[in-house]
């Protein structure tokens, strides 16, 4: 992954490092993105779905630290499929009556060599785990950041363990696209 300067963007370490990114950041839901993707069916048949409703913030000190949180409803999750979305709301998966959120807190994001590494805690079910990942960082202008990353979840780890009879996979991956704006 990367940190990146946009064709007409900023370069986001200078602009870290010179403390002119420092301040509150909203997450846009409307240009921003989680996805889901798992196998089923023996591992063979990929399930894809998106979460409609998410939002989140983020604070970057003069410093250029900066944490924030990216939080999901549950119950907005749409893969096609009427019954599967039903199932995946349901005690089997989500849970979404009981825990209608699913919610990621990054502590840490620092710049590495090209990219960014993401460092904080998924909570999903009433369980939180530690959770760190490579992501990119770009800027498309001073008032608009971009964090894109691909992360595996191993989702026995909080929980949901259901196979059904075909054997639906363990390993998930979110594909997140996350755009925050200054506000």
């Amino acid at each position: 992954m990367t940190t990146e300067t946009q064709p007409g963007g900023l370069d986001v370490a200078g602009k870290l490092a010179d403390g002119s990114l420092a301040g509150q950041w909203t997450l846009d839901p409307a240009r921003s993105s989680i996805a889901l993707r798992s196998k089923s069916m023996w591992g063979l048949m990929p399930v894809k779905g998106t979460f409609g409703e998410i939002s989140g913030a983020a604070q970057i000190t003069a410093t250029g630290q900066a944490s924030g949180t990216i939080t999901v409803r549950t119950a907005s999750i749409d893969t096609k499929t009427p019954s599967r979305d039903k199932h995946l709301r349901s005690a089997d998966f989500f849970d979404s009556e009981n825990h209608p959120e699913i919610t990621f807190t990054a502590t840490e994001v620092t710049l590495d060599g090209a990219g960014a590494s993401v460092t904080g805690s998924l909570e999903v079910r009433g369980q939180t785990r530690p959770l760190a990942f490579p992501a990119s960082l770009t800027a498309a202008d001073a008032d608009t950041l971009e964090l894109g990353a691909q992360v595996q979840i191993d989702r026995s780890d909080y929980g949901l363990t259901w196979k059904g009879r075909l054997g639906a996979s363990m390993h998930n991956t979110m594909t997140i696209r996350a755009v925050f704006t200054r506000g």
